[in-house]
């Protein structure tokens, strides 16, 4: 995703000198006598497999152990850069501007300022083009918002005077794509803070939460716990809302600590000298992190489908629409079985069952037949409605693996439905009138649409086959309740 730099120990030794390390002493002070920030604890390294650049250890590292520290001073945040006295008096006058509009354009106004930008290490390090920028995926929806917002920055842009190259929409692209992928949360504001070094971290998936029937019945059956949620206005049936948060792993492994002044980041697992150390950012599905990191899991714990439900469904029931899911096997989530069997009861029975909806039990074999077939009719609409099936997605994905050159592509391309997205990939690189295909070379800029278009292919195989594994869930329901 990223592209090396050549200043790569510069930049370390750089962060060496804003106090940034990864050893174990606590200290948040300068390291001017070191080369390097790393060593102690992490070095940089290359893994093809997980994510290519990335974090690694160079010692046996135990689970919660400090591997890195990044000062507060270091930290790259609207306020520290807002210590440019004309930036802050232009960003006070435009108050219109969200908090994320303000830091792309702190980010933009940084880089015009080249060497003499006290970030300069840093924005040389960044990454010049990235897998969410710009992409064959990205919505007509999100394009005219980043267009919008851009529009709406430009009186601010006018007033700093930024270059004509920092003025461009791309420019904006790029600074928003930064913004949107390397950003780490912070308690004072809402934007975020770009981290040096910190963001070398790759990602992985946090640990399945405890969203099954099991723990919920478990959690439910204590009622003595004073601060709770009452659900669909029952106010026998509670559930502790921390206590359900307590039984999930913690969902990141940074974050910053008032008392060491430093964004610090912990070893999540065990690892091995030589081993990935990978970082959780929280619990994203696969579409959020195609969305705001470029890339995606071949198995995300986390990821979840939504499917169209009928209106009067969610007036059944008090759980809110982002509960209502399909899990990443097929499964449906507890709350959407739940208010599948409150919605298919009769509405002056619902009270009378609420306890068997809200402890996992079905309420009849008839309501359990009823909403299984519901289920999967939606489903299998949902399958019907997409412009291409899962098999022309497998069978597309496949080529691209599969095909040694491009005319090779090209010709299996011509069997499936996907066809038009072939045209339109052709059309944007100015191929569409290539006769023959034999001896095309495919540009630089063709080969990251290429891949771009390869992640959304992936990205809707994945989405298909979770709708397919739930209609093969309904089914075995079924079969089970008929026999």
């Amino acid at each position: 995703m990223e592209q090396e730099h050549p200043n790569l120990e510069s930049f370390l030794s750089w962060a060496a000198q804003l106090g940034i390390s990864d050893s174990t002493t606590r200290t948040n002070q300068p390291q001017h006598s070191l080369s390097s920030c790393l060593g102690s604890s992490l070095s940089v390294s290359h893994f093809p497999h997980t994510g290519g650049r990335g974090l690694g250890a160079v010692r046996d590292l135990r689970r919660g152990e400090i591997v890195l520290r990044v000062p507060k001073s270091a930290l790259m945040t609207r306020e520290t850069v807002m210590e440019d006295k004309k930036l802050c008096d232009a960003v006070n006058r435009h108050s219109s501007l969200s908090s994320a509009q303000i830091l792309i354009v702190c980010l933009l106004y940084e880089m015009g300022k080249g060497k003499t930008s006290r970030w300069h290490p840093y924005l040389m390090h960044l990454p010049h083009t990235y897998d969410v920028d710009e992409a064959m995926w990205v919505t007509e929806k999100a394009m005219l918002k980043a267009k919008s917002e851009w529009k709406e920055a430009h009186s601010l842009m006018q007033d700093l005077m930024f270059k004509p190259q920092f003025f461009t929409f791309k420019a904006w692209v790029w600074a928003a794509a930064t913004i949107s992928s390397r950003t780490l949360h912070i308690p004072w504001d809402e934007a975020g803070c770009l981290c040096p070094v910190g963001d070398l971290f790759n990602y992985d998936a946090p640990g399945i939460e405890p969203s099954g029937i099991e723990d919920l019945d478990r959690l439910l059956s204590n009622t003595s716990i004073p601060d709770t949620i009452v659900l669909n206005g029952d106010k026998n049936i509670m559930v502790d809302a921390e206590q359900l948060d307590s039984h999930s792993w913690r969902l990141t492994d940074g974050g910053f600590e008032e008392d060491a002044n430093a964004y610090c980041f912990y070893a999540r697992e065990h690892y091995k000298k030589g081993d990935q150390v990978l970082l959780c950012y929280g619990t994203y599905t696969n579409l959020e992190l195609l969305e705001h990191y470029g890339f995606l899991l071949q198995e995300n714990p986390n990821d979840k489908v939504f499917i169209p439900l009928e209106p009067a469904l969610y007036s059944s029931t008090s759980w809110s629409k982002e509960s209502l899911y399909i899990h990443h096997n097929g499964k449906p989530s507890f709350a959407l079985l739940a208010a599948l069997r409150l919605w298919a009861t009769p509405q002056s029975r619902r009270r009378s069952v609420g306890h068997l909806v809200y402890s996992g039990s079905r309420v009849s074999t008839d309501n359990e037949i009823f909403i299984m077939k519901w289920l999967s009719k939606t489903c299998d609409a949902v399958l019907r409605n997409l412009p291409t099936s899962l098999e022309e997605d497998t069978f597309l994905l496949n080529a691209m693996d599969n095909s040694q050159d491009f005319s090779t592509f090209m010709e299996i391309t011509k069997l499936v439905s996907s066809r038009d997205e072939t045209c339109t990939f052709l059309e944007t690189h100015n191929m569409k009138d290539t006769h023959s295909f034999t001896d095309v070379i495919l540009s630089r800029k063709a080969r990251r649409s290429m891949d771009r278009w390869k992640l959304a292919v992936q990205w809707r195989l994945k989405y298909k086959k979770v709708i397919f594994d739930c209609i093969t869930y309904c089914n075995k329901i079924l079969d089970s309740l008929l026999k």
